[in-house]
């Protein structure tokens, strides 16, 4: 990872209250801790209580601990074993963690710092996400911004464009930010802030200061580009009322297209982007060998992320938005329509 991270620990530890979940996260390696503190650091906190401990540790794995481990979950990513109430993970050699889901605490060890860090943060995004389910924050995979008023949401999947997008919508000095990913949504129709890293593809950067963007490389997709907490941190917004779906895609015309959208066309996306979670990171849920009886357990979460749903399309305009080359233009439209609620 390249410098250029906003607040970096001096005392080898950060500590994050994400809404209610503290996470305490140890590592002595200055890059890994102060990107992850980055990345969090709308949550940061000075309580040192925690709910889960995660510990980082710059060195070779040392597998012989867990040579009885018995496979559970194969992944092209990892490999999960069971051992003793613990769940192992192999990260095809290069890293090891331990999770101890009783004990709360995770230990990651590897001697690539990259890795340490993507897999950490992986891993606190979707023992986050399971966290905040349970108290009825779901995440919804799209952008998230307002104008001062009610929230649009952009569906778009992996790949869409809902980064650049957000980072367009941020040269316009009205517009706040939820989440460039993933906002929360509840019951009463509300959207709550989840801003982590806002992360572009090289040569989507724009106007961004190059000193307020860092590089991380990635297992599996490659380099990509964040942008630093510091350059967005004043434009966060808290929470918002709904206000308008977009349900997005990209084309190759220069122009940027709006049309109404039905309840139906709108259903079928948010059953993907939420109740479903397709574009969001849960990769770990399903590494921790679930039993029958604990994989039932969560049906009434479906269920709470369907009523969130319902009460968010009940309370939103639902357009069509079809993204053209021209970035300006992009933001433009989605801006107009904010000015019109």
């Amino acid at each position: 990872m390249t410098p250029g991270h906003t607040n970096l620990p001096s005392s080898g530890h950060a500590h994050f209250d994400i809404y209610g979940y503290r996470v305490r996260v140890e590592c002595a390696n200055a890059s890994v801790l102060s990107g992850l503190a980055d990345d969090f650091a709308f949550f940061q906190s000075t309580s040192a209580n925690a709910n889960m401990v995660v510990t980082l540790t710059e060195a070779e794995p040392d597998y012989r601990l867990w040579a009885k481990a018995k496979p559970r979950v194969y992944t092209p990513r990892n490999v999960a074993y069971w051992n003793d109430g613990k769940t192992i993970i192999d990260y095809s050699g290069r890293a090891l963690g331990v999770y101890d889901v009783h004990a709360g605490f995770f230990h990651l060890s590897s001697l690539h710092p990259d890795l340490l860090y993507e897999a950490a943060f992986l891993f606190l995004l979707s023992r986050v996400g399971e966290e905040l389910d349970a108290i009825g924050l779901h995440r919804i995979h799209a952008l998230g911004v307002t104008a001062g008023g009610p929230a649009a949401l952009v569906l778009l999947p992996m790949g869409g464009g809902k980064s650049t997008l957000g980072a367009a919508l941020l040269q316009h000095a009205e517009i706040q930010l939820l989440s460039d990913d993933s906002p929360l949504i509840e019951r009463r129709g509300g959207v709550h802030a989840f801003p982590l890293r806002i992360g572009l593809l090289p040569g989507s950067e724009g106007s961004i200061p190059p000193d307020q963007l860092r590089q991380i490389q990635r297992m599996e997709f490659g380099p990509k580009l964040v942008v630093n907490y510091k350059y967005f941190a004043g434009r966060v917004c808290a929470s918002a009322k709904a206000g308008i779906i977009f349900i997005g895609e990209r084309g190759l015309d220069s122009d940027c297209t709006l049309r109404p959208a039905t309840r139906l066309a709108a259903w079928k996306a948010l059953l993907a982007n939420c109740v479903v979670g397709l574009g969001l990171f849960q990769g770990m849920e399903f590494l921790f060998g679930r039993s029958a009886k604990e994989m039932a357990s969560g049906i009434p979460i479906l269920f709470s992320r369907l009523r969130a749903c319902r009460r968010l399309l009940r309370g939103s305009k639902v357009y069509h938005l079809r993204l053209g080359r021209d970035f300006e233009r992009n933001a433009s439209v989605v801006i107009e329509a904010l000015r019109d609620l």
